[in-house]
């Protein structure tokens, strides 16, 4: 009623009565030992989270200079040279996600998904990427997963395996892609391919912009499949994966209706107008 402050219960213990208990505490007891091991525990697992933060950082970032070069493709009057630099920049990231391979030896991955996702994602959408430039079709989750299976390559580990037996097959490690990081980097890839339909008409190329809408409407078909059933993040993206789709298809259909009476030169003003135009009509920014 006087409304003071209520003390608490261990208010009512003195202080210095509090200070010697903790003074007085057994560093050997048994509970002190299990509390020190699940500090050291907790602080090995945190550690091993920051360097999977930093190298998942590192490969997002050079999956997406691979990505950027690859789209000097179409405009590049030699592709093979882009094609060969590219590979060389994605055997790169593997040598990340080697590393990212061994941190995760004896682990259970999913304890660790959050901090590698990114990179991962990123990483599937540079090789979808540079795979449909070659072949024109979809790389599987499959065919990711065999190239993320490495050896030791080392010289100083080959050279302690051959000592102990001649005859010992070499250590490997594999590093999985998830399906949900699988469908999330596919589902970036299609606003790559948007972009690469801008450069083609710039370039006045007018076949790919059709190929590309194709494509687009398989994939968009597929994730439709989904639906609600996977992941959430997946749902989100679906949205964006039908904004490019919307744009290549506008693309191809101002290519087939006016594509005559537009100068090649001018295609490109003409469909990145009509772009901006869809995406103040969705209420985009």
């Amino acid at each position: 009623g006087s409304g003071g402050f209520r003390k608490r219960k261990h208010d009512n213990f003195p202080h210095g009565q509090r200070r010697e208990e903790k003074e007085n505490a057994n560093p050997s007891s048994p509970l002190m030992t299990s509390f020190k091991s699940f500090q050291l525990e907790l602080d090995t697992r945190h550690d091993k989270y920051e360097r999977l933060v930093k190298l998942s950082r590192d490969i997002t970032i050079e999956s997406k200079r691979t990505i950027f070069l690859l789209h000097r493709f179409t405009s590049a009057p030699n592709g093979e040279e882009i094609l060969n630099e590219s590979e060389v920049k994605l055997d790169a990231v593997r040598r990340k996600i080697k590393q990212v391979a061994q941190e995760l030896i004896g682990e259970d991955m999913y304890q660790f998904h959050r901090a590698i996702s990114p990179g991962l994602q990123e990483y599937v959408e540079a090789v979808s990427f540079q795979y449909f430039i070659k072949t024109r079709s979809l790389i599987s989750v499959e065919e990711i997963n065999k190239q993320l299976i490495f050896t030791a390559e080392d010289r100083e580990e080959t050279t302690n395996t051959s000592s102990d037996s001649p005859d010992k097959q070499p250590h490997t490690w594999s590093l999985k892609v998830t399906p949900v990081d699988y469908l999330l980097g596919v589902a970036d890839l299609t606003g790559e391919l948007m972009r690469l339909c801008i450069s083609s008409v710039g370039n006045g190329d007018i076949d790919t912009p059709f190929e590309l809408s194709q494509f687009l409407r398989q994939i968009y078909d597929g994730f439709t499949f989904i639906g609600n059933t996977g992941p959430y993040e997946v749902s989100k993206k679906l949205y964006t994966l039908k904004q490019s789709l919307a744009k290549v298809e506008n693309a191809c259909y101002t290519l087939k209706v006016r594509g005559s009476e537009i100068p090649k030169h001018m295609l490109a003003d003409v469909f990145s107008t009509k772009t901006e135009l869809i995406d103040q009509d969705e209420g985009l920014p």
